[in-house]
C-alpha cells in the first residue's frame, strides 16, 4: 500500500512501496527523542541527526506520478548511463547507475507479460566496479512485442535490498512501477538485437520517460 502524504491541494507526496521497515522504526525514535527534548534538552543530540535521517528517507522513497514517455523502450531506473555494451548474442546492454538521490522505483521498459522474476545472491560491491555483475541482483524477463526482453537489478555496497512489485504471470504496461531498489545501485536493460541505443554514457535517464532504443 501506498503512504501519501498531502502537500498542498494541488499535489501530493508519494512514498515507494516497500520502504515501511526503513522509515518507520526511524520516524517512531525521531519523534520518541524529540518529545524526550521537551524534558531534557541533552536528547537533541539524538533527535536532531535522528529528525534529519527521517527527511533524507523521505526524499529518498519518493515515488512520483509521471507522465509514460514514448517509445519502444523506455529507461527502467532513473540515474546515468554508465556504460551501453555490444553482447555477445548481439543484444545491447545498457547499464544506469542510480545514486542515493535517484528515484529508487524502477518501471517496465515496454508493456508484456513477466515471465520469469529470478533473485540471484552474490556480493555488494560498488556499482561502478567492473565486477559488480556479480551482485546481489533480481533478473526479469518479459515476453513483448519485440521478443524477450532482459532487465536485471543490481544492488550495491549500500543498497542491499531489492523489492519485486509484480511476480511471473503478471501482465505490465510500459512505465508501470515493478520494484523498488532501497537506495539506488543499478538497473541493467539488454535491447534486443538489431536494436540500436538512443544513450549514450553519461547521459541522464528518468524511468519510464526517457527513451533509450533508436526509433
Amino acid at each position: 500500500m501506498y503512504v501519501s502524504v498531502d502537500l498542498a491541494k494541488t499535489s501530493r507526496f508519494r512514498l515507494a512501496r516497500g520502504v515501511s521497515p526503513w522509515l518507520l522504526p526511524t520516524a517512531a525514535a525521531a519523534a520518541a527523542t524529540a518529545l524526550l527534548t521537551r524534558r531534557d534538552r541533552r536528547w537533541a543530540l539524538a533527535a536532531v541527526p535522528l529528525g534529519a535521517l527521517t527527511g533524507g528517507m523521505l526524499w529518498f522513497f519518493r515515488d512520483p506520478d509521471r507522465e509514460v514517455g514514448t517509445g519502444r523502450i523506455l529507461s527502467p531506473a532513473d540515474g546515468v548511463v554508465q556504460s551501453v555494451d555490444p553482447w555477445p548474442d548481439g543484444r545491447t546492454r545498457v547499464a544506469v547507475f542510480m545514486s542515493p538521490l535517484n528515484v529508487h522505483v524502477n518501471r517496465a521498459p515496454l508493456a508484456g507479460n513477466v515471465t520469469s522474476v529470478q533473485h540471484v545472491a552474490g556480493g555488494f560491491l560498488p556499482a561502478f566496479n567492473k565486477d559488480s555483475d556479480q551482485n546481489e541482483r533480481v533478473v526479469w524477463h518479459f515476453e513483448t512485442a519485440l521478443g524477450d526482453v532482459e532487465m536485471v537489478q543490481i544492488a550495491g555496497a549500500v543498497a542491499r535490498r531489492i523489492v519485486p512489485y509484480v511476480s511471473a504471470g503478471a501482465k505490465v504496461a510500459q512505465g508501470e512501477r515493478i520494484g523498488l531498489i532501497r537506495l539506488g545501485s543499478r538497473v541493467d536493460i539488454y535491447l534486443p538485437e538489431g536494436i540500436a541505443p538512443a544513450v549514450s554514457v553519461g547521459e541522464k535517464t528518468v524511468a519510464g520517460v526517457t527513451r533509450i532504443d533508436h526509433g
